[in-house]
């Protein structure tokens, strides 16, 4: 082809430094969403030492009040450094549950059953919202995007990446419960334990891995809410530059006789 058709190298640079923009968007967005290594690091903490400390000595509730002290101390800290507290209050809320539920039961098995019970709950949501042509992804990291719900209609590749994503997410939390389960029946309460935890991070990395995979891949979100900035900016606009206009003068009233 004619060589001022070739894509300059500043033009390739260009395209190039888009592409890494976009991917380190897409990667902070999904820290931002799903807690990053600190949030990861406090969702392992509680469990470990409950499995701990319940190897050693037996103990449920000293271990279940272990654990439910430690995840109030991560919260606190979270307090104390300002820090965004939806994922620790998350975690509060899921030790507490395991807690209740261990100590109603007095099986120590059951402080993992509430966690165990949200992990399959959100498998079905990731593949029911993917099959309804709403992938769960898409709901939660929309917002993030500051896209909101855009790429169900405007967006066709980034409602694909979604679905992908959301498939991965299901699959994966649908094989973990399929490893946790029948240990939960079959297995003792430090065999599950240790499972379990060591089971936390990997599929979550692999999931989270997978989302920037087909998300860097995917067309760039749409901004509505730049869109919406420069409508209302656009309407100022209009409104000031017909204020400004001059009246039209006064057309000459016809008299009676005329008329």
């Amino acid at each position: 082809m004619p060589s001022s058709d070739k894509p300059t190298t500043t033009d390739q640079d260009a395209t190039q430094g888009g592409a890494h923009d976009s991917r380190a968007v897409t990667e902070a967005a999904l820290f931002d969403a799903f807690g990053g290594v600190r949030g990861m690091v406090e969702t392992v903490l509680p469990g470990l030492l409950f499995v701990t400390i319940y190897t050693i000595n037996k103990d449920l509730h000293l271990s279940a009040i272990a654990a439910l002290g430690l995840s109030l101390l991560l919260v606190v800290v979270r307090l104390i450094r300002r820090d965004t507290m939806k994922h620790a209050f998350s975690g509060v809320f899921g030790v507490a549950f395991g807690v209740v539920f261990a100590m109603m039961t007095g099986n120590a098995k059951d402080f993992y059953l509430p966690g165990m019970l949200y992990t399959l709950g959100l498998a079905v949501a990731y593949i029911g919202t993917t099959l309804a042509g709403v992938p769960l992804i898409g709901l939660m990291l929309g917002p993030v995007f500051k896209e909101n719900l855009s790429w169900r209609t405007r967006n066709p590749g980034r409602k694909k990446a979604y679905a992908k994503a959301s498939w991965a997410w299901g699959l994966i939390l649908l094989a973990k419960c399929a490893i946790l389960f029948p240990l939960y029946w079959w297995a003792d309460t430090t065999q599950l334990g240790w499972v379990l935890v060591t089971l936390k991070i990997p599929p979550f990395l692999l999931a989270v891995y997978l989302t920037w995979l087909f998300l860097a891949k995917a067309p760039p979100p749409i901004d509505v809410f730049a869109e919406m900035e420069a409508e209302e900016r656009a309407e100022k606009e209009r409104k000031a530059a017909a204020a400004t206009e001059p009246a039209p003068p006064a057309q000459p009233q016809p008299h009676r006789g005329e008329a």
